[in-house]
């Protein structure tokens, strides 16, 4: 008998997360070389890191030899500083989805429930399962959010509601308002985790203050990244805010060193380049016009999006992204999020977004 039947049936149950496909990958498959093919699957930020954040990794690598600060102290005092919080409200972690699992770890178990919306990040209900509890997912409005459908949802049995804004992977937006709507309506003893990790590439008139809700909303947990407007996806941090006594039980769960000392001093050092991530909103916000001027003049249907990425909609999604493939180009199929007619790019470097268009519309016409 494999000892796979003693792990409980709802570990058993979950779906592994199935990441962009990589260059490597295809490159095998194919029988290309790496430098023909382009990847706009992963929302990854084109210009790279910045070039403050890699002469702090580069110089971290002295120290490689010994375990990182697993406090993370000079991270976290940077933060503080930035966002106008205490060091004891701020949660590190490898990546977003690693605060994220550790607020799931933290606030839920097997007699609880959470909530989150159709066609929303996948690790919600990942980080939901992986302890037991039981996810409940409500259908979408408008492939966005439906933030009165969520709150009906709530029972006695609700500990935790997700909520990413933007939302990945249809780019989708919630105002400001309505989200501090949301929270003033939802039970006090429901945590909210409000997901910003695109949060870099809002427009500054659909941008709004969700840290200084922390103070009046004790149930709030806002998590944010450095994988995307920072550039440092391959280094892996990410962090939570939220008020003290929250941020300590996240701690607990918080494995040892999970944030390794290169990834800690490039994100210091990247979150004091301003000028790099205006230069990321910027090359964002021309490459969003770029791609839905093309989908325009092809005749497709996208959904407006506030993140770096489009999901557009091509029918026979698998048919168009195979041709794709062929072609060298890897978007992301998103069949699993519910959304089969549905392919999301990422926005990329000019020549990528064309090279893209121009494979895209090869694709419709073998179709």
């Amino acid at each position: 008998m494999s000892i796979t039947s003693l792990a409980p049936g709802y570990i058993r149950a979950i779906m592994p997360y199935q990441p962009g496909k990589p260059i490597s990958e295809l490159a095998r498959e194919m029988g290309f070389s790496e430098s023909q093919i382009i990847k706009l699957a992963s929302n990854e930020n084109p210009l790279g890191m910045s070039a403050r954040a890699k002469q702090a990794a580069i110089e971290a690598l002295n120290d490689i030899g010994r375990y990182p600060d697993g406090n993370g102290f000079e991270l976290k005092a940077a933060l503080s500083r930035r966002h106008g919080v205490r060091m004891d409200q701020i949660v590190l972690g490898n990546g977003s989805n690693d605060v994220l699992d550790m607020a799931a770890r933290a606030f839920l178990s097997q007699s609880t429930a959470a909530i989150y919306a159709q066609h929303a990040f996948a690790v919600y209900p990942l980080a939901t399962l992986a302890v037991g509890a039981t996810g409940v997912e409500v259908p979408a409005r408008e492939y966005g959010h439906d933030l009165d459908a969520m709150l009906a949802a709530v029972t006695p049995a609700t500990k935790m509601v997700f909520i990413a804004n933007p939302n990945n992977p249809t780019g989708t937006l919630l105002s400001g308002s309505a989200i501090e709507s949301f929270l003033g309506s939802v039970s006090p003893d429901v945590a909210v985790v409000l997901d910003e990790a695109y949060n870099e590439y809002l427009p500054p008139q659909h941008r709004y203050d969700s840290i200084a809700w922390l103070k009046r909303y004790p149930n709030l947990i806002v998590t944010r990244t450095f994988s995307k407007a920072f550039g440092l996806a391959g280094l892996r941090v990410g962090y939570a805010l939220a008020q003290a006594d929250v941020a300590d039980l996240m701690n607990r769960v918080r494995q040892p060193f999970n944030v390794n000392g290169v990834a800690l001093a490039a994100a210091r050092a990247a979150l004091d380049d301003e000028d790099f991530v205006v230069m990321s909103y910027e090359h964002n916000r021309r490459g969003m016009q770029q791609l839905i001027a093309g989908f325009e003049q092809l005749g497709i249907s996208y959904i407006p999006s506030f993140g770096n990425f489009v999901t557009f909609d091509v029918g026979e999604a698998q048919k168009v992204n195979l041709s794709l493939l062929t072609q060298g180009v890897i978007v992301r199929p998103i069949g699993n999020y519910g959304m089969a007619r549905h392919l999301r790019v990422t926005v990329g470097l000019d020549s990528e977004n064309q090279r893209f268009l121009t494979a895209l519309e090869r694709a419709l016409r073998e179709k």
